[in-house]
């Protein structure tokens, strides 16, 4: 049972890090020009920006949830999306970036410590393995969505 549960946590960290099926957060969100980052293009309702900071509130509030009992997630869905459409400045960028890089290592350091299987104690029922699969689902989800709005903006390799 060991080995099996050492497979399963390989390939959920591969699922977290991306990349297996489609393009990483990494690449989806490398070498953006900054006078893109707030673009809607299309009537589209929200920027690169936006879903860059939406991802990072997102998956930060998972990790917390998941190691604190004291976490109080942002109200839903206001306090999960950014209003401004750009980041501040690249410093903003910059940070957004480090934030989504640094939880995800820290969720998979979690992941790694524990039982994925039991329920988290001030949960409802969720579980590591829980959190972990919609992680995964939510950051490829609007990895996609930054890929498609940089190809609208003309700044996604072909």
């Amino acid at each position: 049972m060991m080995a099996e549960h050492q497979i399963l946590i390989t390939e959920i960290v591969k699922l977290l890090e991306g990349g297996g099926a489609h393009a990483t957060l990494k690449d989806a969100l490398a070498d953006i020009p900054a006078d893109k980052r707030g673009i809607k293009p299309n009537n589209l309702p929200y920027s690169i920006w936006q879903l860059a900071e939406h991802i990072r509130i997102a998956q930060w509030d998972m990790l917390e949830f998941s190691k604190d009992g004291s976490h109080e997630s942002p109200k839903w869905p206001d306090k999960y999306w950014p209003e401004e459409s750009s980041p501040a400045d690249d410093a903003a960028w910059d940070k957004t970036i480090d934030s989504i890089n640094t939880d995800r290592k820290a969720f998979i350091s979690l992941l790694k410590s524990g039982d994925i299987y039991a329920q988290i104690p001030h949960g409802t029922g969720q579980t590591i393995l829980r959190e972990a699969l919609q992680m995964a689902d939510h950051n490829a989800y609007h990895t996609s969505e930054i890929i498609l709005l940089r190809r609208l903006l003309g700044i996604w390799k072909s």
